[in-house]
């Protein structure tokens, strides 16, 4: 077996501190500790690994909420280590994410990002997520989040 070579799984306590420094390299509002260890157990709490230890490089976190007889998906958190960005590892997690939120019935999936995250709006919208709308201000710098949303295939 390729010691490099990336493969995903479910996510699970050993991960977190370095799904944790992911996020803290990844984003200036990094989530707390906490909120990923809420998510263990989840289907939507996704790892890929690599090297000979098997250590996190990339993590996603979805999850699905009841709406009116059809939930809706919600992808909340996505990054890959800055050392390991371009190789494809996050359209790997996000195509997992989907497959799983697709499993549990979800007609739409949405999402926020970042006005000026051309990589990750790129991403989604190779995915096939579009605008929905815009909420100025919705991180602590003021920089505005962009709400995009897309169907689900049953």
């Amino acid at each position: 077996m390729n010691p490099d070579a990336v493969t995903l799984r479910g996510a699970t306590q050993a991960d977190i501190l370095s799904v944790y420094r992911i996020e803290k390299a990844s984003f200036p509002q990094p989530w707390p500790l906490s909120a990923f260890e809420s998510f263990l157990g989840q289907p939507g709490f996704i790892v890929a690994v690599a090297g000979q230890d098997r250590n996190p490089v990339g993590y996603v976190v979805a999850d699905s909420v009841p709406n009116h007889g059809r939930a809706i998906g919600h992808i909340k958190d996505l990054a890959v280590a800055p050392d390991r960005r371009g190789a494809g590892i996050a359209t790997r997690l996000l195509s997992r994410a989907l497959a799983v939120l697709a499993r549990e019935g979800v007609g739409w999936v949405k999402l926020e990002v970042r006005e000026g995250n051309e990589p990750a709006l790129a991403l989604y919208r190779e995915f096939g997520f579009e605008l929905r709308r815009q909420i100025p201000r919705y991180y602590a710098d003021g920089e505005t989040a962009l709400v995009m949303v897309r169907s689900v295939e049953p």
